[in-house]
């Protein structure tokens, strides 16, 4: 069954940036996991922060030839995610890992790219792990 490939913001933004410490990790995730990757508007908003003017061309080309896709209806989902912002405040959780917690529990065969640990303490339909690939 093929996977449905989630991606965070610390992915893309490593993808999309030479200089970021886990570039090699994401472009070998990339070459591994290939497009379309699905997210959510959340996760965009991080990623376009935070690769400010100069990464935003390249994100936005990404997002113009579809390989990163944003999938997600917070609108159908609100309650799940408001639930899952309650349940780990202390972590604390984003709304966009919150988002891509939900997602993984809709889609198929999920899998999601992350930089961020925190997905490891997280866990979709309250108790099980939620699949990700973390760089060590």
């Amino acid at each position: 069954m093929a996977r449905s490939v989630l991606v965070d913001a610390g992915f893309l933004v490593a993808l999309l940036s030479r200089r970021d410490f886990h570039h090699k990790w994401a472009v070998q995730q990339a070459s591994e996991n290939s497009p379309p990757w699905h997210t959510c508007d959340a996760v965009l908003s991080e990623a376009y922060h935070l690769l400010g003017q100069r990464g935003a061309p390249a994100l936005s080309a990404m997002l113009s030839r579809r390989a990163v896709v944003a999938s997600f209806n917070l609108d159908g989902n609100v309650e799940a995610v408001v639930a899952s912002l309650q349940k780990y405040a202390s972590v604390p959780m984003s709304l966009a890992d919150a988002c891509l917690v939900r997602m993984s529990e809709t889609a198929s065969n999920p899998l999601i790219l992350t930089t961020d640990s925190g997905f490891r303490i997280y866990r979709r339909h309250s108790r099980q792990v939620v699949p990700c690939i973390v760089p060590r």
